[in-house]
Formats: structure tokens, sequence, C-alpha cells
């Protein structure tokens, strides 16, 4: 009797030990019995001997510097010695072997990249988990190092710290003493730190009485920074700049073009070796009347080949704001001679926030399909992680920082082997589990768009937090662009956005095929059609349902999706997991169903009173 009340106790304790994410996919469990050698002695090469010596479950490895090695940060391991031309391969292979593999591997983009848009008060724009995890002058430095832990594990090697919305206080002598600190505690993980500046810091600071890059206190402001900042950290990444956007300095303000901005920047810093990537999320008073998707093409084409070797251009991967569906953007079409990288947004802003379980690898996945990595030299992604004990706020929303991580060391990778990869490393290896929520993460980023916007409608948000259905928003009082009514223009005799040769011409602005296919009502993909085209309600789909069947077939297709994904979780994957991440995941999904049925009803009863009409 006694040992069967000593085993339920012990099973109770197992099952009561609270689990709140926090350890992310790096739930290793310590093995001891590696021997690890190698020649050489630093930060970094004591970070990859503990790591294995711990948890690696081969007996004997060496570390070994190869010079003949390609010059990136990959690595090779033949079974007994694990091999890299740079100690951030030797890194970023000790991580591939922990998580099972063993293959010869090379990223794909030299510049991986985290966008933090944290502000420097702890709140984090578009932020759903927490506060800024960069207490400034508080900094919790374990925190900062299991961050650079977690992003070393993916070969994620830049930091940007701060909102592209930037306070020009990041850049005074007492903040940039705190950026020092966290760059010695991410260095020995090989992650850079970057800053996102306010293009009229000095003036603001009053130290020039102007931002004109064509000054010359103006360049000797910056260059006189830049000396600061190398000094304090010299292996200081660069600057990452948003200028003459929604508010936002620029050079236009004092006539002069982005070019003209991006090249004084990339002057000061290029005796450091510093990079400047420059936004094209630019849209606003210099194109009134101009379709907003077009607009960024319209602003950088005519000054591409004008940049600085030092600058590049980083474009977020649709023409418009992070829908939950978009068209690639034409500007990775247009630019040809200036370097460019993608934007991504791992945060969910306009996909659920950290309430929906949206998994966006399949949606990044899609943007390669048009634009090859070989385009690219970089890839960004706007952060997810907080102070949340899980980091993310919503134990799903971790599958996207891992996912973004793997793709950008190798965006060929499948969207379905990264899912499993996380999940097997996050919750169990149990195939049922594995196989299962798999099936749940793919499906999931396809039922968002559909209980959200199918079909190509687009930026029918609730008003600035975007959390929640309001096609009929409308406030006079703001930019028309900014109101949903201006996305889909609603009649009772049809329904989008005519961007064709007959309507704003944004398709003449994709390479000629694209373009083509995009131009045509009849080629143009239907999951893009309202993007593209002005649609009558009885408008015939491939399937023979009209317009306006059809999305109401979508619209219920979404909400019977996620019914289905709660259903699996809440009956069928509880004895899988721990009772605490079960019954969060569990919450975040009822909260998700009745979000989802809310866009279904309320855009259906709006759309219905003109559809329904014919």
């Amino acid at each position: 009797m006694k040992r069967i009340l000593l085993s339920l106790f012990i099973l109770f304790s197992l099952h009561s030990v609270a689990e709140d994410g926090h350890q992310l996919w790096l739930r290793y469990k310590p093995v001891n019995k590696a021997k690890v050698t190698c020649d050489l002695q630093s930060p970094t090469i004591d970070i990859v001997r503990q790591e294995l010596q711990t948890y690696y479950k081969g007996a004997d490895i060496a570390l070994r510097i190869d010079a003949s090695m390609p010059d990136d940060d990959g690595y090779r391991f033949d079974g007994k010695t694990l091999s890299a031309r740079r100690e951030a391969g030797l890194l970023y292979g000790a991580y591939a072997l922990l998580r099972g593999e063993k293959e010869e591997s090379h990223p794909v983009f030299n510049l991986r990249l985290l966008n933090h848009w944290d502000n420097l008060d702890g709140s984090i724009e578009r932020g759903y988990a927490g506060e800024s995890i960069f207490e400034w002058f508080h900094l919790d430095e374990q925190l900062i190092r299991d961050y650079a832990r977690a992003n070393a594990s993916l070969g994620i090697n830049g930091s940007v710290l701060n909102n592209v919305n930037a306070s020009p206080k990041m850049l005074t002598t007492p903040y940039l003493k705190e950026v020092k600190k966290i760059a010695d505690i991410l260095r020995p993980y090989h992650i850079k730190v970057y800053l996102s500046i306010n293009f009229a810091t000095p003036m603001a600071l009053k130290e020039t009485k102007t931002a004109d890059p064509l000054d010359k206190s103006v360049a000797k402001w910056w260059k006189k920074k830049a000396k600061e900042i190398y000094k304090l950290i010299p292996d200081f990444g660069g600057l990452l700049v948003k200028a003459n956007s929604e508010g936002q300095p620029g050079p236009g303000d004092f006539g002069r073009t982005h070019a003209d901005g991006a090249n004084m920047l990339a002057d000061a810093l290029k005796p450091f070796n510093g990079i400047v990537m420059w936004r094209c999320f630019v849209y606003g008073a210099n194109h009134k009347g101009e379709d907003r998707v077009k607009q960024a093409v319209s602003e950088f084409k005519p000054l591409d080949g004008k940049f600085r070797d030092n600058v590049i251009l980083q474009t977020k991967n649709g023409p418009l704001d992070f829908q939950p569906r978009e068209p690639y953007s034409p500007v990775f079409d247009q630019i040809k001679q200036t370097p460019n990288m993608v934007e991504l947004q791992i945060t969910q802003e306009y996909l659920g926030q950290s309430r929906h379980l949206v998994y966006l690898a399949p949606m990044w996945k899609e943007f390669f399909d048009y634009v090859s990595p070989s385009q690219l030299k970089g890839i960004a992604g706007v952060a997810n992680i907080g102070k949340d004990k899980n980091w993310c706020g919503h134990h799903f929303s971790q599958a996207n920082w891992y996912a973004f991580g793997r793709l950008a060391w190798n965006p060929y990778l499948s969207s379905k082997k990264i899912a499993k990869e996380w999940l097997k490393q996050t919750f169990t290896k149990d195939k049922e589990f594995v196989s299962t929520m798999s099936k749940v993460m793919e499906e999931s980023r396809e039922a968002c768009v559909n209980y959200m916007m199918p079909l190509g409608l687009h930026h029918i948000f609730k008003f600035d937090h975007h959390y929640g259905p309001e096609p009929d928003g409308f406030i006079a009082s703001y930019p028309l662009e900014w109101c949903p009514v201006y996305y889909h223009k609603a009649n009772n005799d049809s329904i989008g956005f005519d961007r064709s040769s007959t309507g704003t011409d944004a398709t003449s602005q994709y390479r000629e095929d694209i373009a083509r296919t995009y131009n045509n009502i009849e080629t143009c993909p239907e999951n893009l059609l309202l993007w593209f085209h002005r649609v009558p309600w009885t408008y015939r789909m491939k399937d023979g349902s009209t317009l306006w069947e059809s999305l109401q077939y979508h619209y219920n297709l979404g909400v019977i999706t996620v019914e289905s994904h709660h259903n699996i979780w809440h009956t069928k994957m509880r004895h899988f997991i721990d009772e605490q991440r079960w019954r969060e995941v569990d919450e975040r999904l009822e909260d998700q169903l009745q979000n989802a049925r809310e866009w279904r009803d309320v855009c259906l009863k709006y759309f219905g009173q003109f559809a329904e009409k014919k």
C-alpha cells in the first residue's frame, strides 16, 4: 500500500510541476558523457564545449577550425569532428547536433536579424507578450543570455534592439552604454547589435539646427556619433531607418531623396564596416491619390543604383502591411542594382496576435515561391518576444520565432519539417501528437485567411489595434488609405480593388509573366482576386459558385477549421503534455474560435447587405 501511495504521490508531483514554456525548444536532458576537445580558447568555444559536454549523447567529439571550408557560418560533422571556417559555425553546428542533425549545412543569408519594435519605456509596438526584455538601466542579464542562446540555436546573428519609430534618446551616451552591456552578453553567441534611429536625432537633441543630410554639420554629427558607438561596441552592426513614413522624419523633409539620407549615414558607418538598412515601407503625402501598394516602387525605383554599397533596402514581404495574405512586393522585381533584404513579421499583428494559433511558415514559404533567396542579401523578422514567462504570449507563437530562424538559415526547408522539429523539441516526440499537431499548424494560416479576409480581401481590421473585424470602418479625419472601406469598396454591384490596367495599374509593377497573370481576372489566382480586381457579386468562380457564395463558403470554412483544431486539442492532446501548457493553449483556442465567429458573422452581415440585393 505504501508503495502505491508513493507512486501516486510521485505521479501527482510530476503533473503538478508548473510548466510555463520558458525553456522554448531548448529542453535538452543532461547526459554528461561527451568529451569535447579543442585547441582554441574563447568565450564562444566555452559555450560550445559546455553545451556538448552537458547534452550531447555521443562520446568523444573534437572541435576544429577548417580554413578550407566556405567562408560563411556553416559547419560539417564527420561523426567525430565538428568543423567550421568560423567559431560561429562551431556554435551553430553544436546546436544542430543537439537537434539531431548531422549533415553539413551552410546559411543561405549572411544577415539573419530580429527587429525588435521595443520602446525605451518598456512597451512594445505590436507586442503581445508583455514588456520589453531590454529593461534599460535595470537589465536582467540572465534573461538576455537566455535570449541569446535561443537565437544562437537557430543561427540568428543580429538583433535590432529598438522600435523603428525610434526615440532620439536612443543615441545618447547613457543609452549607448546600456547597449554596450547587451552587446557584451550577445557577443559570445555571435549576435551583433543594431539600432533603429530617428533620422532627425541631431536636430531633436538640439545639437544641430537641421537634419538635412546634405548639411555639413549634420554629416559631421553622424560621423562623430558613429565613432562614439564603435568605440563602445567595436562589432556594432549598423542602423535601421524608417524615414518619411507614417509621420517619421526623413530626408524628404528637406527636399532630399532617400539615397541622400541613406548615403550620408552609410558614409559615417563605412570606416567601421557598418551597414544601413533603409526601409521601403514608405507611403503618404508625397503620393497623394496614388494606390498605396504602388508607392514603394514609385519612391525607390528611380533611386536604384544611387545608394552606397553598404546600404541595403529592407522591404516587407507584401506591398501593403503584413496582411494575412498579400502578393509579394514588386520592389523585389524592380530594384536590381541595390541590395535587398526581406522583412517578415513574426509578431502576429494582423493574424490574431498572441490570441490565435497561426503558424506563419506557410505564408513565408509562399513569399519564397515568387522571390528567390538568391535575390536577397538578408532577412529580418519583426520579433514577437516579450517578458511573458513563455516569451511569446501563446505557446504556439514560439513556433514562429523558431520557424523564422530556421528559414533564415535555409529558406528551402519545408514548413512541415520545421513544424515537426519544433513540436518534438517543445512538447513531445510522440508520433501521434507530432503528426496531428503538425497538420493543425499547417492548416492554421489558411484558416486565418478564410475567417478574416478570403479571396484577396484586405485591411478590414478594427482601427489602431488591428484585432477583430471592421469592414465598415471609416473615420473622416484619418487618411483614406487607413480606412477599411477604401480597400474593398463594396456596393450593390461589386467588391474589390481594381489594380489591373483598367484601375490603378499596380499589376504593371511586377515582372512580365506575373503582371500578365495578375492583370487578367481569368488567370489571377482566386486567393488574390479581390486584391487585384473589382468583381461583381454574381461573378462565376472556377468551381461554378458565385463570388458571394464563395465568400460565404470561405468564411464558414475558416470557422469550421478552428472548431476542428480546438476540438482536437481539447479532446485528444491533453494526455500528451503538462497540464499548464495544455490549459493555456486550450484557453487561447477558445478565444480564437470566438473571434473567428465574430469575423465571419460581422463580415457576412456587412457584405450581405450589398450582395443579397442582386
